[in-house]
């Protein structure tokens, strides 16, 4: 038998200079064919050596050994220290690392072990090669071609084991040579950079080179099973002046491997690992172990790569057509299609379905591959609900054995059963049941229940639901869930993301609960996946997400938001998430259309956003961002009141308290409390924990001492004065009767007192001042109970007689309050009871009639919440001088005011004409005491029939129940006065007055006296009448 002998041959080139004698060396190779009993001795005979003047022969190696095995092919051996190289095993057959069957006259053979291909691009400087540029088959090409060659050798030819060196192409860029350099024992990086660097000073330029061999990677030959973990090692034989790069490279791009929380990256001396602790999909394909060395001119890029193979899982989605089959009979039969989709893969399964199932042929469409089965359904149902349906299955088996199965259950309509019929594109349904379609063009599926109806087989559809998403917003989610996985830069990945997901907001409306959920788990999973990022300072990654997290504010997406099934978690995980990006985003101020951030680093920190103004006095790093549109959103647990401004979150790395002044969505109502909120995370809604409202006098001022996100809520419902309903109704109704009495008085002591013009003057305007007071009382007793619940038109008649019978009631007074004046300032003057009467009437009713006519008929007609408000029936207050309740504050104000100037002056009068007396006849103390008495009593009798005590309504005014207990008191003491005005008139017109007081008196003695007193006594009143 012949056996073939391989011998590798080093040959060193003798080469002298004046000042450095280095020899160039050359790998020779030599096939020997002998028999194989000489083998033993031929190899004893290969440690040789040849010296001469030019070439030295040393370290003779055999490399190959070959047997022919009599078919035309030969089985070769590497010996020991070398190895086949990957192209030899590409080629030939039934090949292993050791040995491979090649034909006969191959003269492939092993290389050491140490070998290292290198590949380079050596970019020259000038014009000295630029015919290399011409064509190749030209003389100055090829004289070109050599010259380069051969001055290229001529350096790297030195490196101890150098065999080939070989031109592949020039390009243009300069003058750009491709070339590959083969040697075959052990190389170093200073040798490579010496001869590069000899060479680019040589010929002027710059040189890239890739070493293969230098660098080794050792990788599991087996597939990895899913989920498993994995261990990547390279190695170097030298340590290497560079820190290892891992790169892995897919069908969909090259990814940089880092540590994750998945991949851990280790680097020691001469070795680096990379462990994969659940391998899936993403983990498999090309892995790179890079080292890059430079030195001036010089790159040196130290490579080894293999590749990884995952035995993958499949992610199915099984379905079943009908997947709510409806019986007929109890005979009826179906074939039902089962069908199980998953993403189309390189990866062999093994499919298996349930017992019985027909298989059907796989189809594969828009990047899935679809299995399906039939299985025969019939209508006879098995003992017990729980097993009347049939359950169907799938089971995918890849090459590693792992199995990943996926199961529903077909519910069966039987005859007893309810259902919904078949509507439009969607099916028959069992009721209970939730039909699902997938959305065309779109991630997701559209829902759809069936309810069951008491009284009827027939079901009843609900609303149609969609979680359809757009494509492209799912496969950004997808990225981002991934982005922290040790593929790629975490800081890169989220910058991508963010690129993408601004992208999709700008060509894309969005529209729908579905997606609006997705963008705001988009931001979430970025905000988590970025909390172990010290800070985000790309500024494009920045713009991006802030101008995304805007366009989710818009208006034309406020259905979205509402009408999702969970609102109150959504708002608020788009509301914390965007707020912890903007804190960790090495940002500065910026204003988009919903959302405006301002960055203040200084002391005195006073920013504005959206016309809300923060102060944060000694703040740190202070981000304040203001959200528009988000209050709609958040929800607000407390029915009693509603979000009244924008949400304003401020984060700050040192403060001491921070201030806000919102500007309003709605002017607060009088005697309405604002209350200062922020969000707590804790609880999931707001709360006042720690802040103030600034109150009435700073109704958008908002005190906190700690930071959050904040905002104002508007009460629905005023505050009460504690007890101040039962106060009003009691003094009201003893006010009625009061008066009741009052006028009864009159009426009685009319003729008795009445018989003078000054004195009929004035007790005319008391009977009408009382029954203006009168029916304005009642009147308020009768709508101030469950006002609510009364129809429109007695709530609006209600306020219409309250405005026009107090507004008469304060005119009387002034026409009382004139007369008394005009007797006290002009005592000789006297006014006839028919002007008087004339006056009064004018001005009595007349004017507030007039008042009253304008102000219904400019109010719409009386119209509700423009004159009058439902909650009260009585005018509306809008703020200062807004409102129908002016067209009343106004004309009694200057009426008190005339009140009180002519009570002052009658008192004054008094006070004068007591100084007259002094001066001229001495008067005593007990005198003095009198005439003080008197002047008391004038105040007291002049103010009840004056409303002097209504002063107090402009107290109330001015003090909002928001202010304290000052506002309080004046309530009380309005209450109090006015509510028992007409006891007070009953006192002061009736039993403080001497004259109606005896003649009452003398009225109720005549009662009492016998029938012919009583008869004398009436026959000398009307004698006395007469005269």
């Amino acid at each position: 038998m012949w056996v073939f002998i391989f011998l590798c041959i080093l040959g060193l080139n003798s080469q002298a200079s004046a000042t450095v004698s280095e020899n160039s060396t050359q790998m020779y190779y030599a096939k020997l064919t002998i028999d194989r009993s000489a083998v033993e001795r031929i190899i004893s005979m290969l440690n040789f050596s040849v010296n001469d003047n030019k070439v030295n022969i040393k370290e003779v190696t055999m490399t190959t050994e070959c047997l022919q095995n009599g078919n035309g092919n030969k089985t070769c051996t590497c010996k020991p220290g070398h190895k086949w190289s990957d192209d030899v095993r590409l080629q030939g057959v039934d090949c292993n690392e050791k040995s491979c069957t090649l034909r006969d006259d191959s003269n492939t053979l092993c290389t050491l072990n140490t070998t290292v291909g290198i590949t380079g691009r050596f970019k020259l400087e000038g014009t000295n090669f630029s015919n290399c540029l011409t064509d190749k088959s030209s003389d100055p090409y090829k004289e070109c071609h050599k010259d380069l060659l051969k001055k290229m050798k001529s350096e790297y030819s030195k490196i101890r084991g150098f065999d080939s060196l070989t031109i592949l192409q020039f390009s243009v860029g300069s003058i750009i040579v491709d070339f590959a350099m083969k040697i075959v024992s052990d190389v170093n990086s200073t040798k490579l950079f010496e001869k590069s660097t000899n060479l680019t000073n040589t010929l002027i330029g710059s040189m890239t080179l890739e070493t293969k061999g230098i660098v080794n990677l050792e990788i599991s030959k087996e597939s990895v099973l899913y989920d498993n973990s994995t261990v990547v090692i390279c190695r170097t034989e030298k340590k290497l002046n560079a820190q290892p790069e891992w790169t892995l490279k897919r069908e969909d791009g090259e990814f940089l491997i880092t540590n994750g929380s998945i991949s851990t990256v280790e680097i020691k001396p001469k070795e680096s690992t990379v462990t994969v602790q659940k391998v899936n999909e993403l983990w498999q394909g090309e892995y790179i172990c890079l080292f890059v060395e430079k030195e001036n001119q010089i790159t040196i890029n130290h490579k080894a790569n293999a590749t990884l193979d995952v035995c993958l899982k499949p992610k199915i989605e099984i379905s079943a057509d009908p997947a709510f089959p409806l019986c007929k009979t109890d005979g009826s039969v179906f074939l039902v299609i089962v069908k199980c989709e998953i993403k189309s893969t390189s990866e062999k399964y093994n499919v298996s379905w349930q017992e019985g199932a027909i298989r059907r042929p796989t189809i594969e469409e828009n990047n899935k591959q679809i299995y399906s089965a039939q299985k025969l359904v019939d209508c006879k149902k098995g003992q017990g609900d729980s097993s009347a349906s049939p359950d169907v299955f799938c089971e995918f088996t890849n090459q590693c054995h792992q199995t990943k199965a996926a199961s529903m259950r077909v519910e069966v309509i039987y005859l007893e059963d309810k259902y919904c019929p078949a509507e439009g594109e969607w099916g028959n349904t069992k009721a209970g049941f939730t039909a699902e379609i997938k959305c065309a063009d779109k991630a997701g599926t559209r829902k759809r229940k069936c309810s069951p109806r008491k009284e009827s087989r027939v079901g009843i559809w609900g609303d149609e639901v969609s979680e359809c998403v757009e494509r492209d917003l799912a496969s950004v989610l997808e990225n981002a869930a991934i982005s922290d996985i040790g593929l790629g830069i975490l800081a890169t990945n989220a910058a991508i993301v963010f690129e993408r997901f601004a992208n999709v907001t700008k060509t894309s409306k969005l529209p729908g609960y579905a997606n609006i959920n997705t963008s705001v788990e988009v931001l979430s999973t970025m905000d988590e996946k970025l909390q172990n990022l010290s800070s985000i300072t790309n500024e494009s990654a920045i713009e991006n997400f802030l101008f995304s997290s805007s366009h989710l504010l818009n208006k034309s997406l406020e259905d979205s938001w509402t009408k999702s099934p969970e609102n109150s978690s959504m708002a608020e995980r788009f509301m914390i998430s965007v707020e912890s990006l903007i804190k960790r985003s090495n940002m500065t101020s910026t204003m988009k259309e919903n959302l405006q951030v301002y960055v203040c680093n200084s002391s005195e920190c006073k920013i504005k956003v959206f016309n809300v103004t923060v102060s944060l006095p000694d703040g740190v790093n202070v981000k304040t961002a203001a959200f528009r549109q988000l209050d709609k959103y958040l929800p607000n647990l407390d029915n009693k009141s509603e979000i009244n401004s924008i949400i304003v979150s401020t984060t700050a790395d040192n403060h001491r308290g921070i201030t806000l002044d919102f500007d309003l969505f709605n002017q607060r109502p009088r005697n309405v409390e604002l209350k200062c909120v922020f969000w707590d995370t804790n609880k999931h809604e707001f709360s006042s924990e720690g802040c103030k409202w600034g109150g009435p006098s700073n109704e958008g001022r908002c005190i906190c001492d700690h930071l959050s996100s904040f905002a104002l809520l508007l009460s629905k419902e005023p505050l009460e004065v504690p007890g101040i309903t039962y106060v009003t109704y009691a003094a009201l109704s003893v006010s009625v009767l009061s008066l009741i009495v009052t006028l009864v008085i009159e009426l009685i002591v009319w003729s008795d007192v009445v018989k003078t013009n000054t004195l009929y003057l004035r007790h005319t305007a008391h009977v009408n001042i009382c029954l203006c007071l009168l029916i304005g009382n009642l009147c308020f007793l009768a709508s101030s109970s469950n006002p609510e619940n009364m129809s429109d038109l007695w709530c609006r008649t209600s306020a219409v007689l309250k405005h026009f019978c107090y507004l008469a009631m304060f005119f009387w007074t002034f026409c009382l309050s004139t007369t008394l004046l005009h007797q006290a300032v002009f005592l000789f003057h006297k006014v006839s009871k028919a002007n008087y009467l004339r006056f009064s009437l004018i001005v009595g009713y007349a004017v507030p009639f007039i008042i009253v006519f304008v102000t219904f008929l400019t109010c719409n007609g009386g119209a509700e919440g423009v004159y009058y408000t439902k909650e009260t029936c009585w005018l509306v207050y809008g703020g200062v001088f807004k409102g129908t309740f002016f067209t009343f504050i106004i004309p009694v104000g200057t009426i008190v005011f005339i009140n009180v100037f002519a009570m002052l002056v009658v008192i004054m009068k008094l006070i004068s004409h007591h100084s007259e007396i002094q001066q001229k006849t001495d008067i005593s103390p007990e005198k003095e005491k009198a005439a003080a008495k008197t002047v008391v009593r004038s105040i007291i009798l002049l103010t009840p029939i004056f409303g002097v005590t209504w002063i107090f309504g402009f107290a109330i005014l001015m003090f909002d129940l928001t202010s304290g207990p000052a506002a309080f008191a004046f309530e009380y003491i309005f209450t109090i006065l006015n509510g028992f005005q007409g006891f007070f008139i009953l006192l002061t017109t009736c039993f403080g007055d001497r004259m109606t007081r005896e003649a009452l008196l003398k009225h109720i003695k005549k009662k009492k006296a016998p029938a012919s007193s009583v008869s004398e006594s009436t026959s000398k009143t009307e004698s006395t009448w007469k005269k």
